[in-house]
C-alpha cells in the first residue's frame, strides 16, 4: 500500500506525488490537520477556509481514481511522525509520498517524519511539485544562491531554452480499496469561516482555477503589462490563492502561457512574458526560503537593517490594519483585504512601503497582518514582498525609493473608481482632489491623516542613512 500525503497540492492533475504514488501500488491519500501550527503561522481563517472547501472537491474527484481520502489531526507538526506513523501501521503502507515544502518548520517536520518511518522500515518518498527548478540547481557561478532577480531569470531561461518541466500525467483508476473516505471537517476551531461574500469570490476546485487560468489568458494576458498595474479593473489572473494552496501548479500556468505563445517565454506575446516573470518571482523567493532560511526565522535578509529604529507606534499601526489612516489609497486598499482576503499587487508595495517608510513600523508588523488575512498568504512570497518594500530584503528596492501614496493613487487609479469602490464617503470628491491625504479636504466620517507624508519621508531617508554598510562577505556568501 502507498500513501500519498496532501499539503499544499490539493489537486489531482500534474500531482507528482500522487502520480509517483499511484505508479507504485494502491494509494490512499490522507491530509493533517494542524491548527495549533497553523496559529503559530498566523495563517488566515480564510485561507483555512478555503484549504477545507478544495478538500472537499477533491475527496470527490480523488473518489472518482477510487482513492479514499483520511483525515487525521496532528495539532502541532511535531505530532505529523507518529500520526503518520500509525496510519501507515494501521493500513500496512510500505511507503509515503509527498511534494516538497521549503520553510525552515516544514523542512524540519518532513526530516523527523522521515527518521520516525524509515526506522520502521517505511520508505519516504520527497518529490519536486511545487516549484520549476529544484532549489540548490539554479546557482551563482561561486556556487551560491542568487539574490538579484534579474540574474535568476536569466539562468532560468537559459534552462527553459533546453526544456519545459513536463507536466505529470493523471493517474489511472485503481481497484477499489476496503478503506471509506473520512468527511472532510467544514471548519476547524479557531478559525471561523468567513463571510459568505468572500467564499463566493474564490471557489473551491481544480476547474475553477483552470477556468480562471483559461479565461485571463484568452481575455486579459495581452493587456496585461498595461493592466496588471490598475487597481480598478481585473487586469490580473487572481490564481494566488488557487497556486498557494496547490490547486493549481506552477507546471500548468507555465504550460498554458507557452502554448498560447508559441513556445516563448523571453518574446512573443508582452503580457504572457510578463506574466512568466511573475510565475519565476514566486520561484525565486522560494529558492531564498531555502538558500536563506533566517527569512523564514522573522531576520532580515539584509541583516545590517536589523539596526533599524523601528517606532513602537500601536495607534499608527492599528489606524493602518483597519484602513483609517487618512491616506485614501492605502486605506481603500486595507478595505479590500479585510473584506476579500486579498490585495491587488500594486497596493501590496503601496501599503507595505507607507507602513515601513512614512509609519517606520517593523516590516514584520505587517507580513504578520497580511498572513493574518491573506487568502493566498505564502511564506515566500509574502515575505518576500514585505522585506522587497521594506529595502530589508533580497534585491529590495533601494532605500531612497519611497512610493508617494498620493502620486500612486493618481497614476493608477486616476478616475478614483477603485477609491470610490472601498470608500464610499468620499465618492463625492473630485477626481482630483479625491487622492489627497484628509485634511486637503474634509468629509464627515473620514479620519484626518496620520502623518505628513513629506516629513515622514525624510525620517524614514535618515533612518536608513545612519546604518552601518553592508557586510561584503554576506553579499557574496549569502549567510545562513
Amino acid at each position: 500500500m502507498q500513501l500519498i500525503w496532501l499539503r499544499s497540492d490539493l489537486r489531482i492533475h500534474d500531482n507528482t506525488a500522487l502520480a509517483a504514488a499511484c505508479e507504485r501500488g494502491p494509494t490512499l491519500a490522507v491530509w493533517l490537520a494542524s491548527p495549533g501550527q497553523w496559529q503559530a503561522h498566523d495563517d488566515a481563517p480564510s485561507k483555512v477556509d478555503f484549504w477545507l472547501r478544495n478538500l472537499g472537491t477533491l475527496s470527490h474527484r480523488l473518489a472518482t481514481l477510487n482513492i479514499p481520502l483520511l483525515v487525521r489531526h496532528a495539532t502541532h507538526w511535531d505530532d505529523a511522525a507518529q500520526v503518520l506513523l500509525q496510519l501507515c501501521q494501521e493500513h500496512q503502507v510500505q511507503a509515503l509520498h509527498l511534494n516538497e515544502e521549503y520553510g525552515v518548520h516544514e523542512q524540519r517536520r518532513d526530516h523527523q517524519v522521515r527518521e520516525c518511518l524509515e526506522r520502521n522500515a517505511i520508505e519516504v518518498h520527497s518529490h519536486l511539485d511545487q516549484l520549476l527548478f529544484q532549489p540548490g540547481s539554479i546557482l551563482t557561478r561561486s556556487g551560491g544562491y542568487f539574490q538579484v532577480f534579474s540574474q535568476f531569470r536569466k539562468v532560468c531561461y537559459d534552462r527553459l531554452h533546453y526544456s519545459s518541466p513536463p507536466l505529470v500525467a493523471l493517474p489511472a483508476v485503481q481497484q477499489p480499496l476496503q478503506v471509506a473516505a473520512d468527511p472532510v471537517p467544514e471548519q476547524i476551531d479557531g478559525f471561523a469561516p468567513p463571510a459568505q461574500s468572500l467564499r463566493d469570490l474564490w471557489p473551491a476546485g481544480e476547474a475553477e482555477a483552470h477556468e480562471r487560468l483559461t479565461r485571463f489568458i484568452d481575455e486579459r494576458a495581452e493587456d496585461y503589462p498595461e493592466q496588471r498595474d490598475l487597481p480598478a479593473i481585473e487586469g490580473t489572473s487572481q490564481l494566488s490563492p488557487y497556486l498557494a494552496a496547490g490547486v493549481l501548479s506552477p507546471r500548468q500556468c507555465l504550460h498554458a502561457a507557452l502554448f498560447s505563445n508559441q513556445g516563448e517565454f523571453a518574446s512573443g506575446n508582452p503580457g504572457l512574458v510578463s506574466w512568466i516573470n511573475e510565475l519565476l518571482w514566486r520561484e525565486f523567493y522560494k529558492h531564498i526560503l531555502v538558500g536563506y532560511p533566517r527569512v523564514s526565522r522573522h531576520r532580515a535578509f539584509r541583516t545590517e537593517t536589523e539596526a533599524l529604529p523601528w517606532r513602537d507606534a500601536p495607534e499608527d499601526l492599528a489606524a493602518w490594519q483597519q484602513g483609517r489612516t487618512g491616506i485614501p489609497i492605502i486605506d481603500a486598499a486595507m478595505r479590500q483585504l479585510l473584506a476579500t482576503g486579498w490585495m491587488h499587487n500594486r497596493l501590496r508595495m503601496v501599503v507595505a512601503m507607507f507602513l515601513t517608510k512614512n509609519l517606520l513600523i517593523d516590516w514584520r508588523e505587517g507580513e504578520r497582518f497580511f498572513m493574518r488575512h491573506l487568502i493566498d498568504g505564502d511564506l515566500a512570497a509574502n515575505n518576500g514582498g514585505w522585506q522587497w518594500s521594506a529595502s530589508t530584503g533580497t534585491d529590495a528596492a533601494p532605500y531612497f525609493r519611497i512610493f508617494n501614496p498620493v502620486s500612486q493613487s493618481a497614476r493608477f487609479d486616476g478616475q478614483g473608481r477603485f477609491l470610490r469602490r472601498w470608500l464610499p464617503e468620499l465618492k463625492a470628491l473630485d477626481d482630483k482632489a479625491i487622492h489627497q491625504p484628509a485634511g486637503l479636504f474634509a468629509v464627515d466620517g473620514y479620519p484626518q491623516a496620520i502623518i505628513d507624508l513629506s516629513r515622514s519621508r525624510q525620517r524614514a531617508l535618515e533612518a536608513f542613512k545612519q546604518l552601518p554598510k553592508r557586510n561584503s562577505q554576506e553579499v557574496n556568501e549569502g549567510a545562513q
